[in-house]
């Protein structure tokens, strides 16, 4: 049986940046509860909770403690947390060459620069959710 309704993981230590991202999904009104984390830490001991099966993680770059780049890279080689197969985006500020490489060079699914104004940023939310919600990923499948 196929799921779309996963959690939404959502790491942000910007607050201003994750109020807007709580008004845009509160706008969207998709039916996946979001989880919001400040850091990379406190989203990977959710993550690695047997019963939480996310549909999507939305990380930041920069964090404190573990950063997102560090976080992709332990559950990319965590058995239990690669075997989710859960979508990872990087959402960020600011890009380079090689910021794009290295998040690339980590299998991420995605990276997006963080748009200036809300109109634009609740219309990349939507077509970044809308689109996973289209695509069948192995995350998708509930036993």
């Amino acid at each position: 049986m196929l799921t779309d309704n996963g959690p939404i993981i959502v790491i942000e230590d910007d607050m201003d940046d994750q109020q807007l991202l709580e008004m845009v999904f509160a706008n969207l009104n998709y039916t996946n509860k979001i989880f919001y984390f400040d850091n990379g830490e406190a989203a990977l001991t959710f993550l690695n909770k047997k019963e939480v099966n996310p549909f999507l993680i939305l990380s930041d770059v920069n964090m404190p403690r573990l950063n997102g780049f560090e976080l992709r890279h332990i559950i990319k080689t965590n058995e239990d947390l690669s075997i989710k197969c859960i979508p990872y985006l990087f959402f960020t500020t600011g890009t380079t060459r090689q910021l794009v490489l290295d998040a690339y060079s980590l299998s991420v699914q995605g990276i997006f620069q963080k748009p200036a104004g809300f109109d634009e940023l609740q219309q990349m939310i939507k077509t970044i959710i809308d689109y996973w919600k289209h695509c069948i990923a192995p995350n998708r499948y509930t036993d």
